[in-house]
């Protein structure tokens, strides 16, 4: 006890020292950590602050990222998109040794079903089978959209609170992962749209919409709603228009948020009449049937949209 009591003193000593004190008390120079002694010492005076110090790091050195990834025995970073946030151990299916060599045909057998055990014990429950399938369905939507990691951590961290506040009942696995997916999008402002996700999704839109509402009231998640800018840049990609056909969409989206024409209205297809006009403006030749394609509505609804910024805004003077 009075060996650890004092280790423990050291510790803290020297954590002080470290965090406290990056200075000398001699000098008033910086002082750093000698790797070869353990020790801190003053880079001006050469003082030596505190000895045997304790070295978090692994035992082995490594020279390149080759042998370092092969001497590491850690494994990956915990993750939402896995139904026990990777903690388990998971059998690789090649049938090879630790040191890369095949393995004994006698012993084939007897891995196989060490194979099979194992991916039974993993999923123990009804939770973990109900998460297992939702993250799996989670992973192919985002996977078809060419969502970011972060994206899809915020997803499987959005339906399992769900799962853990019980709001799946009653509802499919489906439309709740989808609707988990497009709160993740709304969080980090990805500009996908319902219809985009409804149609990689194995559930119809008015699903997704009715488990995103609940969901979204359940959770308390405080999503601000869309904007027309949001999609702005997407659909001028798309569309391979010019940058000046953008920075003038974008002072038409400006003035009509000033002058509140659009709200109530659907942020699509006020932006692709902003694009619209912009392009006459411009002097881009694109067609309506094409915008409209684009950001997903009607042909009419770019037409009804671009009359009303036609009649309340000055649109020979946005350029």
């Amino acid at each position: 006890m009075l060996i650890i009591s004092s280790w423990k003193e050291s510790k803290s000593n020297i954590d002080k020292l470290i965090v406290d004190k990056n200075t000398c008390s001699e000098c008033g120079e910086n002082i750093f950590y000698d790797e070869n002694r353990g020790a801190l010492v003053c880079e001006n005076c050469g003082l030596v602050h505190s000895e045997n110090h304790i070295d978090s790091g692994p035992e082995w050195r490594a020279f390149d990222a080759e042998q370092k990834k092969n001497r590491t025995r850690t494994g990956p970073p915990n993750t939402y998109m896995i139904h026990d946030k990777g903690l388990s151990t998971m059998i690789d299916w090649k049938n090879r040794d630790i040191y890369g060599k095949k393995i004994p045909a006698k012993l084939r057998g007897q891995i196989y079903r060490l194979r099979k055990w194992q991916s039974r014990i993993r999923v123990s429950n009804a939770t973990e089978r109900n998460l297992t399938f939702a993250l799996s369905e989670l992973d192919r939507m985002a996977s078809n959209l060419d969502l970011k990691k972060n994206l899809r951590e915020c997803s499987a961290k959005i339906y399992r609170d769900a799962v853990e506040k019980h709001l799946i009942r009653g509802r499919s696995i489906e439309g709740v992962a989808a609707a988990s997916l497009y709160a993740a999008c709304r969080t980090f402002k990805i500009p996908i749209t319902l219809t985009e996700i409804a149609e990689i999704a194995r559930v119809d839109k008015k699903e997704i919409g009715r488990s995103y509402r609940f969901i979204l009231e359940k959770l308390n998640l405080n999503l601000n709603p869309t904007k027309p800018s949001d999609f702005l840049t997407r659909f001028i990609s798309e569309l391979d228009l010019s940058n000046q056909c953008q920075k003038i969409a974008i002072k038409i989206l400006q003035e009509a948020e000033k002058r509140g024409l659009t709200s109530g209205r659907g942020p699509t297809g006020v932006c692709g009449a902003a694009i619209y006009a912009a392009s006459i403006l411009a002097k881009e030749k694109v067609t309506q049937r094409k915008i409209a394609k684009t950001s997903q509505v009607t042909e009419v609804t770019i037409r009804n949209r671009y009359c009303e910024l036609q009649e309340n805004l000055s649109l020979d003077k946005a350029e």
